[in-house]
């Protein structure tokens, strides 16, 4: 398997970065993860978009254009024969002296990599509610960034299961999001989802999901929900750019209809509509 680094392909053997690169020694870095589906990376404006907001965050002067990534792509796909892959789009601060720093970082290490997206056992997941609590953001509003060990623990937590997801809570025990996901749920004819306020990364398809729902109809409510006000739902389900819309069976004893779901199956028929020809939810006009 093939991967780009720095302007060059290598394969992963091969592929080596230096021990004073700040992403290495302090988590100085951010990553977005995205799908492409018959050659074209879904929803790839709106992740370059964060990308960008995180850099002014991390302090790493450094413009990503559009272009550059498509040509990436393009011949990673050629190298790998992968047209429907997962991709991970890595920017670490580079290299630097050891010890804290407060200027800008200007020569970041870049990496693209790509794998077989990834085959998933079932359509459907068992939901946990996790006892160790969603920590709070680095800076103002979380970051897709290497800071990652709350997410590694809450997996350690949930175990090897593949059907399952972590239902990470605050510290004030409102619902935040899954160990690698969004949560919505739908009751009563509106569908909620946690605001950004608990913490939560504002995930690329959670953004999607919100701006379709208006366009089909459906009322949405973001605030700060007990997980009382979770396990009275009609619907559960779970969303990231990798496994899409994942749908809840199961929650704290508390059956769901799963893929049997009407909300889900709407949300679900129309996100396969546009995996090969969005670039971003911006695109999305009136009324469905």
């Amino acid at each position: 398997m093939y991967l780009y680094m720095n302007g060059m392909y290598v394969k992963k053997e091969e592929a080596v970065i230096s021990p004073f690169d700040h992403g290495f020694l302090y988590g100085m870095g951010l990553f977005e993860t995205f799908r492409t589906y018959n050659g074209h990376p879904f929803l790839l404006d709106d992740h370059i978009e964060r990308l960008h907001r995180g850099f002014q965050e991390l302090n790493i002067s450094h413009s990503i254009k559009k272009e550059t990534i498509l040509s990436i792509l393009n011949e990673l796909q050629v190298r790998n024969q992968l047209r429907d892959a997962y991709v991970r789009l890595n920017v670490s601060a580079g290299v630097g002296d050891i010890g804290l720093r407060s200027s800008a970082y200007d020569n970041p290490t870049i990496i693209v990599f790509q794998k077989e997206p990834p085959s998933l056992p079932s359509s459907e997941k068992e939901g946990k509610i996790l006892n160790l609590k969603r920590n709070t953001p680095e800076t103002r509003f979380r970051l897709k960034s290497h800071h990652y060990f709350n997410n590694m623990a809450a997996k350690r937590e949930l175990g090897v299961s593949p059907d399952g997801e972590g239902i990470f809570l605050t510290e004030h025990r409102y619902v935040a999001e899954g160990i690698t996901s969004n949560i919505f749920w739908y009751k009563g004819g509106k569908l909620y989802t946690p605001s950004v306020e608990t913490g939560i990364l504002n995930g690329i398809t959670r953004q999607f999901i919100l701006s379709i729902s208006s366009r089909l109809e459906i009322n949405v409510e973001e605030g700060l929900y007990s997980v009382d006000e979770l396990l009275k739902a009609d619907e559960i389900f779970v969303t990231n750019s990798i496994q899409e819309i994942v749908p809840l069976n199961k929650l704290c004893d508390e059956k769901f209809p799963g893929r049997k779901g009407k909300v889900f199956q709407l949300l679900s028929n129309y996100y396969k509509k546009k995996t090969e020809k969005l670039w971003s939810r911006h695109e999305i006009g009136g009324k469905i």
